[in-house]
């Protein structure tokens, strides 16, 4: 299985404008989203994108699109939106956690991470080694804004075919 992880930023009238404009830059904005929680399934490679994910995404119009994200806006002037997904992988079986994190300043977004993977494996009583992250931020000038990071997993139609992207 492949994950892509994938960032965007947004500016529009709306806080929800500017969502909408974030996933756009993505490239995921025609589909509705299915939130997950953050395990990385066995034999997983995640692949991170410079903003827009270029891989072909199956599906059409309206299918499902599996994802773990994190979301921010701002309508504040001045006011900073980060967002990022931090995740961690088993390098044997590739099995793993992500965990997204928002906020108004990049070093918090990066401690947010890095303390609530260390908490995770914790928890869990095992150690996956190192934490890799994307963040993505964005300020509000004179509209409001959004910024988000995305893992995809997979998509599906309305009729239970399921479509792994990238294979």
């Amino acid at each position: 299985m492949k994950i892509h992880i994938g960032t965007g930023a947004g500016t529009g009238p709306t806080t929800l404008a500017a969502f909408d404009a974030a996933l756009i830059g993505m490239g995921i904005a025609n589909y509705n989203l299915i939130y997950l929680s953050s395990v990385v399934p066995p034999q997983a490679e995640v692949i991170t994108h410079d903003g827009h994910i270029d891989a072909n995404l199956p599906g059409g119009w309206g299918d499902r699109l599996y994802v773990v994200m994190a979301e921010i806006r701002a309508d504040t002037p001045n006011e900073e939106a980060w967002a990022g997904v931090g995740w961690v992988q088993d390098p044997e079986t590739g099995k793993g956690l992500f965990v997204e994190h928002e906020g108004r300043s990049e070093q918090t977004v990066r401690s947010d991470i890095t303390q609530t993977l260390q908490g995770l494996m914790k928890n869990r009583n095992v150690d996956f080694g190192e934490i890799h992250m994307v963040v993505r931020g964005i300020t509000c000038v004179d509209q409001p804004v959004c910024a988000m990071v995305t893992a995809v997993y997979q998509s599906s139609d309305w009729h239970n075919n399921a479509s792994v992207i990238g294979e």
